[in-house]
Formats: structure tokens, C-alpha cells, sequence
């Protein structure tokens, strides 16, 4: 079981800048708590997600000695990625690549077979520097924008990154129209298809509808997670106010009620908790 904790997704959308120091001192507290991978910021244009614009000095004032956790970083392109790798210090790139034409070219400015071709470029570049590529499938589960979508897309997606030999692969549901039908059809279609890929899950969701989601996916064999403390952050283009991340708290506790054993150390997880009202609180 893979829990990742996603203080970068729950920060990107925030109009107030967090200031560096804030970032440094919750991330530090963050990789004490025993996550698997901590996705802390992104190599992207500051015009895109102002937010962001810190992630390298970020990177330099984490203290990783002594943590078991990884990191990953979000990129848009190869020169993101080159920037993130010479850094040092990250485990995963990770990559949006959606399933909708439109939201293509709103998040990267460029058409789907344009950044399958960038994915290509930075599957290589993972190779050649020790990271693996995380691949975020957005939109996989509809879209608001009527372009085409069914189940069959999502397939027809993960045999191309397949094919490139990418390993993880997220299916986001990057505006909260998931629901346990389709999550639990599509988690029974793609891991018995592709057992060399491992699927996680980067859900968000109304709170009325987490649990279920939550279920279904862990029920069809979803063992990667994606979270984020006090459910903060996600999608813009999420009509509902609610939608947002899955609350991490709320995740390890209903996989631990399905009898799933989360090892992670409480007292940091209640510290980063604790912090979570000053490094959030009036900066919407």
C-alpha cells in the first residue's frame, strides 16, 4: 500500500503566496510522518502556477536524511523535466496527460499527440537519470467539455504508456465525477490487462462521496493512493467548491477499516495537521 501525500496539488490553486520558509517547514514535517512519496511542487512556468515558482529553493531546505519517503515533482515538458533532474534529490517526474483534447491544451499548451511525444522524451530522461515517470491520466473518468469519452479511451491510453515501459500510472478524476461503478469498473479492467503497471488512484471528491470511492477503488485492487491533509486543493474547473483532494486522514483511516495496515508515525502526522490552518487559512 502506497500512500502519496500531495501538499503540492493542495498549494498550486491558492491566490495568497505561501511564503518558501512555510513550505520548507511543512514538507520537512510531512517527510517524518512515513508517506511513501511526498509530491512537493513542480519544474513549470511561474506564469502557470505562480505558487510553484519556489519549487527548486523548496528542494534545497528539505531535510531528507532520515526519511524514508520520496519525492515527486510535477512537470510539463522535457526543459521542466531536465531543470527537475539536475536538482538532485527527486525519485518520480510526474506528468499530466489527459484524456480530453481541451484540457490538453489548457494545462500544457499542447494537443494530446503533442505530449504523448513529450511523455516519450521524459520516459528517456527518467531512464537515463534513476527517476521513474508517474503519469497522471486526468479526465479519466469524463470530462465537462463534451469531448469524446468512454471506457475504451482509457485503455486505448494505458497500452500506449505501456508500451513506452511506463510503470505507474494514475488515473485522476480531475473534477470529481467519479463514482464506484466506474471506478471499480475500470480498476478490474486495467490491473488484470497491464500487471506490469502499477495503477493508483488521485481522486477528487465531494466529502459525502468519499468513502465510497475510496472503497471501490481498494476493492478493485487499487493499492496507490494519492491525498492531501484536510482534503485542500484541487481542480479549478471543478464547478462544486467541495471538490477537492481526499482528505489523507480520512484515507488511512478507511483503509484501515477495510483491514489494510497503514504504518506511518501518528505524532508527525497530527504536527503536519496542526500546521495545516496557518499554511492554508486566508489565502483563497
Amino acid at each position: 500500500m502506497k500512500i502519496i501525500e500531495c501538499p503540492r496539488d493542495a498549494m498550486q490553486g491558492l491566490a495568497g503566496f505561501i511564503p518558501t520558509k512555510s513550505k520548507i517547514a511543512y514538507i520537512n514535517q510531512l517527510l517524518k510522518v512515513g508517506f511513501d512519496t511526498i509530491d512537493f511542487g513542480s519544474f513549470v512556468s511561474p506564469k502557470s502556477i505562480p505558487q510553484m515558482r519556489d519549487t527548486a529553493e523548496v528542494l534545497s531546505g528539505l531535510q531528507l536524511s532520515g526519511s524514508q519517503s520520496k519525492l515527486l515533482t510535477i512537470v510539463a515538458n522535457l526543459r521542466g523535466a531536465q531543470e527537475a533532474a539536475s536538482a538532485g534529490g527527486i525519485h518520480y517526474l510526474g506528468f499530466p496527460l489527459s484524456l480530453s483534447e481541451t484540457f490538453q491544451k489548457r494545462n500544457t499548451n499542447r494537443t494530446i499527440e503533442q505530449a504523448l511525444v513529450t511523455v516519450g522524451e521524459i520516459q528517456n530522461l527518467c531512464i537515463n537519470s534513476h527517476m521513474q515517470l508517474v503519469t497522471y491520466l486526468s479526465m479519466s473518468f469524463g470530462n465537462p467539455y463534451d469531448d469524446p469519452y468512454h471506457e475504451g479511451i482509457v485503455t486505448s491510453f494505458v497500452e500506449r504508456l505501456a508500451d513506452m515501459g511506463i510503470c505507474i500510472i494514475s488515473l485522476a478524476d480531475t473534477i470529481g465525477v467519479s463514482d464506484p461503478q466506474n471506478i471499480t469498473y475500470l480498476f478490474n479492467s486495467l490491473i488484470p490487462a497491464f500487471p506490469k503497471v502499477e495503477f493508483g488512484a488521485h481522486l477528487h471528491s465531494h466529502p459525502s462521496s468519499v468513502q465510497e470511492k475510496i472503497v471501490a477503488a481498494y476493492q478493485a485492487g487499487c493499492r496507490r493512493f494519492d491525498g492531501a491533509l484536510k482534503g485542500y486543493g484541487g481542480c479549478p474547473m471543478a464547478e462544486d467548491k467541495l471538490v477537492g483532494n481526499i482528505p489523507t486522514e480520512f484515507l488511512v483511516a478507511c483503509l484501515g477499516d477495510l483491514g489494510e495496515r497503514i504504518v506511518y508515525n501518528d505524532e508527525a502526522m497530527q504536527a503536519a495537521m496542526d500546521m495545516v490552518p496557518d499554511i492554508f487559512s486566508g489565502r483563497t
